[in-house]
């Protein structure tokens, strides 16, 4: 799933390499990724692109008068390919939509999933977009405050981990990066927010933000069809099961729970416990 670090630097390699440019042709080859069927993504032609934000987990192109707003979803990314025809990576996922500019580059929005889980929306703005509109604060922004953070926690009866994911709670954060802030914090998944201490509150806040803020850092420059493979290797426990923890070495356990798996250290995490 792309996370908040991923898609800042998608976003931020869009605006590199389209900024200016204008749309010459559109192809849709899978139309239940359109949402906004009054707006159809053909309308997008003749207009040039002016700017690329990102906003959670979605990335919002800006065209002259309109948005072109990519909710990735589960298993949605795009690739930018340098001319028309060239060739594609094996065994990479289908495009389900393309976009041909008028340098000759293709941005094809893609989708490895089973089912449809990217969507694509034209609106004259982001926050037109129900999830963008429900957003909660962000790690990553300069505003998201140590009184920010609490209060997004504030009175819930709910498992630490979920309430990260929750992306009207805090934006941008998933599977991935909730274990590697719940390890870097000292955090078991399970721990409802109502039983956490000031000082617990403070340690979560500081592994939210160093992690988010750090892998952003990290992420940035690198070509969109190796960031993936970038997250993946940045991880510390996320992923790791059966591996040494990197911090105090105990074995790094997996469970499963709300149909999504979680990885931690017993030591580090739960006193020892296994979930």
């Amino acid at each position: 799933m792309p996370e908040s670090p991923e898609v800042q630097a998608l976003a931020d390699s869009l605006r590199e390499r389209l900024s200016g440019r204008e749309v010459t042709a559109v192809d849709v080859l899978e139309f239940r990724t359109v949402r906004t069927r009054a707006r159809p993504l053909g309308s997008l032609v003749g207009h040039r692109l002016r700017a690329s934000r990102r906003f959670g987990k979605h990335v919002a192109l800006g065209f002259d008068a309109t948005n072109l707003v990519v909710s990735l979803g589960r298993h949605g990314w795009a690739r930018l390919n340098a001319t028309v025809g060239a060739a594609q990576p094996a065994g990479g996922p289908p495009a389900l939509a393309s976009l041909l500019f008028d340098d000759g580059s293709v941005l094809e929005l893609t989708d490895a999933g089973t089912w449809v889980s990217i969507g694509l929306s034209v609106v004259d703005d982001p926050a037109d977009v129900a999830a963008i509109a429900k957003l909660g604060p962000d790690p990553a922004d300069a505003s998201f405050t140590r009184a920010v953070f609490a209060t997004a926690l504030a009175g819930r009866r709910k498992q630490i981990k979920a309430i990260l994911q929750e992306q009207e709670s805090i934006a941008g954060i998933g599977n991935a990066y909730s274990d590697e802030i719940l390890h870097a914090a000292k955090v078991s998944p399970i721990a409802h927010a109502t039983t956490l201490g000031v000082v617990t509150l403070d340690q979560l806040y500081d592994a939210t933000v160093a992690t988010v803020r750090d892998a952003i850092a990290a992420r940035r420059g690198i070509p969109i069809d190796e960031l993936k493979a970038a997250k993946v290797a940045a991880m510390r426990v996320h992923g790791r099961a059966g591996r040494a923890c990197p911090v105090c070495g105990d074995l790094i356990r997996s469970f499963t729970f709300a149909s999504a798996t979680a990885e931690y250290c017993p030591t580090c995490q739960t006193g020892g416990a296994i979930l």
